[in-house]
C-alpha cells in the first residue's frame, strides 16, 4: 500500500517542475558561453598605426576572422610608449573579445624602464601564441668607414664616446638592444632617443647618428635603396631579404642573437577553452603559405609554434636578461 499522501506528491511534482523549468533556462546561457566567439573579436594595438606591431596585427585580422568565423577589429590606442593600452586590456573582460597585441616594448621594456605602468606583464595577461619575430639589425650610416661588423668594432673602440646610437625613445627596446651589444663587445658609444621608428630612420640618414640596433621593418627600404649599410642581423640564420648581411651569431656573438617578438595576449583569468580557441585560430593563419609570404616580405620571420606556457617562460627569460641590464646601467624610460 502506497503511504504517500497527495500533498506530498503533488509536493514533489512542484519542485521536480521547478527543476526542469531552471534546467531549461540555463541551457541558452551555457550554449551561448560554449559557443566562443558570438560577437566581434578587437585586436587592441597599444601604438600609432603604421608602425611594426600595428603592421603585424593587419596582417593577421583578416584571416584571423575568418578562421573564427566573426569579424576583427584592429582598434589603435597609443600612449606611454603603449603602457595605456596594455594596462586597459590587462583591466577588460577576460572572456576573449578584447586582446592586446604584444611586443617587447610593451611587454619588456616599459614594465623594465618605466615605474607604475599599471600591469605585470606575466601575472596580468594570459599568452595566446606569436603572430611574429621581428629581426633587429645592426645599420650604421654609409659615413661609417666600416664595411663588416669587425671594421666597425675597431672604428668605434678608435673613437671612444664620439659615435652616437640611435633609438625610439629613453628605455625602448632598440636603446636596450645597443646597450646589449655595447656590453657584450664593450664599446663606447652615445645614446640619443628619438621619438618613434620614422624620426630616428632620417635622422641616421642625416648622419646626426651613426649607428642604430633595432627592428628591421624601418630600416629595410634604406638598406635596400644603399642609403643604409647593414652590418649584423640578429636572427637565427640569415634573412631572405638580406642574403648578404651575416648574423651576429656567425660573427661570435650569440648575446645579440635575439628577435623581437609580437604576440597576442588575453587578460588573466581568461577560461581556457577560449584561449585555445584562440591559439588554434592563430596557428592555423601563421601556417599559411600567403601568411608566411607576407611576414618574410615585410623582413619578419614566421613566428614559432610556442604553447602559452612556453610563450610565457620566454618571456620571463628576457625580462630577465633586460632586467639585469637595466639595473646595472639605471636606464629609465619616459
Amino acid at each position: 500500500m502506497n503511504s504517500t499522501s497527495p500533498a506530498s506528491t503533488l509536493r514533489r511534482r512542484e519542485l521536480l517542475g521547478a527543476g526542469l523549468a531552471a534546467a531549461a533556462a540555463a541551457l541558452p546561457f551555457v550554449a551561448h558561453a560554449q559557443a566562443f566567439p558570438s560577437r566581434p573579436v578587437t585586436l587592441v594595438v597599444p601604438f600609432p598605426a603604421g608602425g611594426s606591431v600595428d603592421l603585424i596585427a593587419r596582417l593577421y585580422a583578416e584571416p584571423l576572422a575568418k578562421a573564427l568565423g566573426t569579424s576583427v577589429v584592429v582598434d589603435n590606442r597609443a600612449g606611454a610608449g603603449g603602457s595605456i593600452a596594455s594596462a586597459q586590456v590587462a583591466r577588460a573582460k577576460a572572456d576573449g573579445y578584447t586582446l592586446v597585441v604584444s611586443s617587447q616594448s610593451s611587454h619588456l621594456a616599459n614594465p623594465l624602464t618605466q615605474s607604475n605602468v599599471g600591469y605585470d606583464p606575466i601575472k596580468d595577461f594570459a599568452s595566446i601564441a606569436q603572430l611574429a619575430r621581428t629581426p633587429n639589425v645592426l645599420v650604421v650610416n654609409p659615413a661609417v668607414p666600416a664595411k663588416n661588423l669587425k671594421e666597425f668594432i675597431a672604428h668605434v673602440k678608435a673613437n671612444p664616446g664620439k659615435l652616437n646610437f640611435c633609438s625610439a625613445g629613453p628605455g625602448s627596446m632598440g636603446q636596450l638592444n645597443a646597450e646589449l651589444f655595447k656590453n657584450a663587445a664593450q664599446l663606447d658609444a652615445v645614446h640619443v632617443p628619438y621619438r618613434g621608428g620614422g624620426p630616428l630612420v632620417t635622422a641616421l640618414m642625416a648622419n646626426e647618428v651613426q649607428f642604430g640596433l633595432d627592428n628591421l621593418a624601418p630600416f629595410l627600404p634604406q638598406i635596400q635603396a644603399g642609403k643604409l649599410r647593414a652590418l649584423a642581423v640578429a636572427a637565427p640564420t640569415r634573412l631572405s631579404v638580406l642574403p648578404d648581411v651575416p648574423t651576429f651569431e656567425e660573427l661570435g656573438y650569440p648575446l645579440s642573437n635575439s628577435t623581437s617578438w609580437i604576440g597576442l595576449a588575453a587578460p588573466a583569468k581568461t577560461p581556457p577553452e577560449v584561449l585555445a580557441a584562440l591559439y588554434k585560430a592563430v596557428r592555423s593563419v601563421a601556417e599559411q603559405p600567403a601568411m608566411i609570404e607576407a611576414l618574410q616580405t615585410r623582413g619578419a620571420l614566421v613566428p614559432e609554434a610556442l604553447s602559452s606556457a612556453q610563450f610565457t617562460a620566454m618571456m620571463g627569460e628576457r625580462l630577465a636578461v633586460y632586467g639585469d641590464l637595466v639595473k646595472r646601467l639605471g636606464i629609465r624610460g619616459e
